[in-house]
């Protein structure tokens, strides 16, 4: 299922579904843990492949090649063919981990503050969960990765070549004539807000257009490239250019277990708890999960970005 970034303010009509009974449908509860999620997973857009497991563990190949290992040869009039080799990438395992954590609503909250505390307690389970996976995730891509280059200069002061610096990348990964197309530019806050604000930038879009970062504050496209902030990043000054439909995916593990709904299309399970005993409701949120980098040549990091 594509996994758009960002998608529209979630909504919950409390004056259609009372609180007791959304708490006690887990698969409602699933439908907001997703919603709320699909906001924020940076890692489920940039390792778009949907992978499962059922064993614990997702063996796979990287870096493998798109050609044969023997090119071509001029063939003579009635002579054999000569044969090749068809060689493959390199054998990984990864291991699934199971990433969690349970909330308390009481009775007397809700009944108090309505749907309020039901709603904060799903927004924090899902942030957490969130700034978790998702620093595991872009600290595989950027162990994997090794490919870089140095920006001309920094794009935080003086005078910064960020469109120079962003197309350079692009040709680097296209140079690599290994079939990959760059689609995304992912960075840190901080570098977003340059790229907004640059003067360069300002000048280059078309005048007659409101539909820029000094109207609207996003700034979604940069030569065909959408891009993608997030606080995440393992480390700081570094930009980094994507080939999404082809750097790797999450691979998920449904591991079961009675109560339990998935959140279909960000790997996200939900239960809830009712605990009569002490008048309050459980919430839980859990992901069972690895990040899997499949073609570490589909990125390319630009350092020093930053001052």
């Amino acid at each position: 299922m594509p996994i758009h970034y960002p998608p529209a303010q979630p909504t919950i009509s409390g004056d259609n579904v009372t609180i007791s009974r959304f708490l006690k449908d887990p698969t409602l509860v699933a439908r907001r843990l997703r919603t709320l999620a699909e906001q924020r997973f940076i890692a489920d857009v940039l390792l778009s492949a949907r992978l499962t497991t059922e064993s614990g563990s997702v063996l796979y190949e990287t870096g493998e090649s798109i050609y044969s290992d023997r090119a071509p040869e001029a063939v003579t009039p009635g002579s054999e063919y000569p044969l090749t080799t068809i060689g493959t990438g390199d054998a990984q395992l990864a291991k699934t981990v199971k990433w969690g954590r349970d909330a308390e609503i009481t009775d007397e909250s809700i009944s108090r503050q309505k749907i309020d505390p039901v709603n904060r307690a799903l927004t924090k389970l899902v942030n957490n969960t969130v700034k978790t996976i998702d620093s595991v995730a872009l600290a595989a891509i950027a162990s994997t990765v090794t490919q870089t280059t140095a920006a001309s200069a920094s794009w935080a002061t003086g005078t910064p070549n960020i469109l120079r610096d962003v197309l350079r990348a692009v040709a680097n990964i296209r140079a690599l004539n290994e079939g990959f197309e760059a689609d995304t530019l992912v960075v840190d806050d901080l570098t977003y807000a340059n790229i907004m604000s640059d003067e360069k930038f300002a000048q280059l879009i078309a005048r007659e257009s409101k539909d820029s970062p000094v109207y609207n504050g996003t700034f979604p496209v940069i030569a065909n490239l959408r891009v993608l902030p997030t606080p995440n990043l393992p480390t700081a000054g570094v930009a980094m250019v994507v080939d999404s439909t082809q750097l790797g995916g999450m691979a998920d593990e449904n591991i079961g277990g009675p109560g339990y709904v998935s959140a279909e299309g960000v790997g996200i399970q939900a239960k809830t708890i009712r605990k009569d005993d002490e008048d309050k409701w459980r919430i839980r949120a859990r992901r069972v999960t690895v990040p899997v980098v499949l073609e570490p040549k589909a990125a390319w990091k630009i350092t020093g970005v930053a001052a």
